[in-house]
């Protein structure tokens, strides 16, 4: 893992080559100030101002000038680690572009060394957010890897391998649940990883920390370490990124650790259904009708739409603790990227003040997050001829809001719960952002929890 912690420090006036960070509409106005020689170095490099582009401006030293938007934006700074030299800097307006500078310089070097591993150094006067900067870059980069991570390396017994070493970093008790989940109470986990082999056999993952005496929080992530489609069979190309269908999962394990981190004012119970959704002759089958941990049964119309059913076992289990607020992690539904594209996990809660709250969380975080409604009036897509519930309608309309109605089922009523569907993935770079695994929803749950239990 990158070390974050020496790429950020506070700024005790050492030596330091300047970042201006200036606004596109103020360009005329900062050129006007400068010398005949800046002046001639933006006029030969057609420095112009535009947001996002830069210019080494000459003088006794030289400095970087970078036109920037948004200098509150998390990504101001994001774009220089890979223009500027190895060395330190400091920056003159950017308000909280630490984060963009961190992750600009994160690899993922677990099969391919990164070719450019010298650091480059910002100084910042505010010392109390270095901390907070720090951490975060760590959870997005853990999101990052573990997602990256190609499915023949990461299975549900990794996972909880990883879970384990967040157990041991935070003095957290760790319970696994293996072996024959149907008479163990989780019949919908066992059905959707019974396909596996005995090594990548299914499991629940469970962490809980803090005082007994804290608000019970339970956060639960979906992880489907490789999803086949099962019997519905994938096409490869829809089978080619899902070593990313254990992105809930791993969003869910860093949001756990910057919990623990921070000492939060809670008890945390985490909850992941890890299993790899396999091809086999004891593959569950479109029509086999499933038992839930509730007692309800499920006709599964759909294989490929397993994340809901290993999610309701897994929400069951979490909501016999009497959580104050349940948060669910999810790589669900195609539906919710074609409503949203990848930058936006579709957001569903069934309480107002929650989703307030991570909306509200998600703007000032820099990570937005986009709400669409538990509509009632789509519950009855859910219906069966043969058993209580379908986990997938005929003709995939509403496939987001239905799925998440699928998930409501499995929530006690007045039991605030927010469900996130995320991407967990970035298809095009973008400065600090590069293509792959990908925290979408991470800062903006963060953020959220900080605010509703504070230190």
């Amino acid at each position: 893992m990158t070390d974050f912690a020496a790429l950020l420090r506070p700024d005790r006036g050492e030596p330091a080559r300047m970042i201006e960070l200036i606004a596109p509409d103020g360009f005329d106005a900062w050129l006007a100030r400068q010398p005949d020689r800046v002046r001639e170095a933006a006029a030969m490099h057609r420095f112009t101002g535009k947001d996002g582009t830069h210019l080494f401006a000459p003088g006794d030293t030289w400095r970087v000038v970078l036109a920037c938007a948004d200098p509150a934006s998390p990504w101001s700074l994001a774009r220089l680690p890979g223009l500027v030299p190895p060395g330190t800097y400091r920056a003159e307006g950017a308000h909280d572009g630490a984060l963009g500078w961190l992750l600009a310089q994160h690899r993922f070097t677990r099969y391919k060394q990164a070719e450019d591993s010298e650091p480059r150094v910002l100084l910042t006067g505010d010392a109390a957010a270095i901390d907070d900067a720090v951490r975060m870059a760590d959870a997005t980069a853990r999101v990052r890897d573990l997602v990256n991570v190609p499915a023949a390396d990461l299975g549900p017994a990794e996972l909880e391998e990883e879970a384990e070493r967040l157990a041991r970093d935070c003095a957290a008790t760790l319970t696994v649940t293996r072996g024959d989940l149907l008479e163990q109470g989780y019949p919908m986990i066992h059905a959707v990883g019974r396909a596996a082999t005995r090594e990548r056999a299914p499991r629940l993952i469970e962490l809980e920390w803090g005082d007994p005496a804290h608000p019970r929080i339970a956060i639960v992530g979906k992880g489907v370490c490789f999803d086949t489609g099962g019997l519905d069979l994938k096409p490869s190309a829809g089978m080619r990124l899902m070593k990313k269908d254990m992105g809930g999962a791993a969003h869910a394990l860093s949001l756990a650790r910057l919990v623990m981190a921070a000492r939060l004012p809670v008890r945390l119970h985490l909850l992941i259904p890890a299993v790899e959704n396999a091809v086999s002759a004891s593959s569950f089958r479109p029509g086999d009708v499933l038992r839930t941990r509730l007692g309800s049964t499920v006709e599964n119309t759909n294989t490929d739409a397993e994340g809901r059913l290993i999610l309701g076992d897994a929400l069951a289990r979490a909501a016999e603790g009497s959580p104050a607020l349940i948060l669910d992690f999810a790589t669900l539904t195609g539906a919710a990227r074609v409503a949203l594209g990848p930058d936006l996990p579709a957001t569903f809660s069934n309480d107002e003040a929650l989703a307030a709250d991570l909306l509200a969380a998600g703007t000032a975080a820099g990570d937005p997050l986009w709400r669409l409604p538990l509509w009632d009036g789509y519950d009855d897509m859910l219906k069966s001829d043969v058993a209580d519930m379908v986990n997938a309608p005929e003709g995939g309309l509403a496939g987001a809001i239905t799925a998440a109605l699928f998930l409501r089922r499995f929530v006690p009523a007045g039991t605030p719960w927010a469900h996130l569907d995320t991407f967990a993935w970035r298809s095009t770079a973008k400065p600090g952002r590069p293509k792959g695994g990908e925290a979408l929803g991470l800062r903006a749950a963060w953020a959220m929890l900080r605010k509703r239990y504070p230190r």
